[in-house]
């Protein structure tokens, strides 16, 4: 039996991202978001929804550029920390002991310990309620080769043990069920034995 609650964002579990942003080091800073995805693969988008109150959020509308740095088990401390201090009141790099790093084409660090830093230029922002959405086109992706398969190329996500948000909580993401068209394949599987 199921019961009925007021409205509210229950849509978990997600990404547990520190963001970088701000174009000169004076204005570098580091901030949590979880109210972040992907809008479009082709031109590749994505969106953050940040509240207005937040110290990066006129530093982003400013200059127009963040990045996304996807979290670890490793990071997870840093995380929660950067969610819960203000770059009013910190330098985030310097208490976290996280390196800039040089972005590729944006004029943001990048977070060297991350593994994925996903390089996003603002193309529009909309006021919603409690957060803006910025939405971003994505005009570059780092990778840390250390996670890469050195048989495919791809990114090895089990290898890189990233961090989700659920709730409150945080979580490092479990074993690997599937991939994207096994549940297909499998039945396939099982309709050429019955063919036989």
């Amino acid at each position: 039996m199921k019961q009925d609650w007021k409205p509210g964002t229950m849509i978990y579990p997600l990404p547990a991202a520190l963001i970088s942003c701000g174009s000169n080091p004076e204005e570098h800073n580091i901030f949590t978001v979880s109210w972040l995805g992907t809008i479009c693969s082709d031109p590749p988008m994505c969106y953050i929804s940040v509240r207005p109150s937040r110290f990066s959020h006129d530093i982003i509308k400013r200059n127009g550029e963040f990045v996304i740095n996807l979290t670890t088990e490793e990071l997870a401390r840093a995380t929660d920390w950067c969610g819960v201090r203000s770059g009013r009141d910190y330098n985030k790099f310097l208490e976290m002991k996280l390196t800039p790093g040089k972005a590729t084409i944006v004029h943001v660090p990048v977070i060297e310990e991350s593994p994925i830093c996903i390089e996003c230029r603002v193309k529009e922002v909309i006021p919603l309620g409690s957060h803006d959405m910025f939405i971003a086109d994505v005009v570059n992706v780092r990778a840390d080769e250390q996670f890469l398969d050195t048989e495919t190329g791809r990114f090895d996500m089990q290898k890189a043990g990233l961090l989700a948000y659920s709730h409150g909580h945080y979580y490092a993401l479990g074993k690997k069920i599937g991939k994207f068209g096994w549940s297909v394949q499998k039945n396939r599987k099982k309709r050429k034995k019955s063919d036989r």
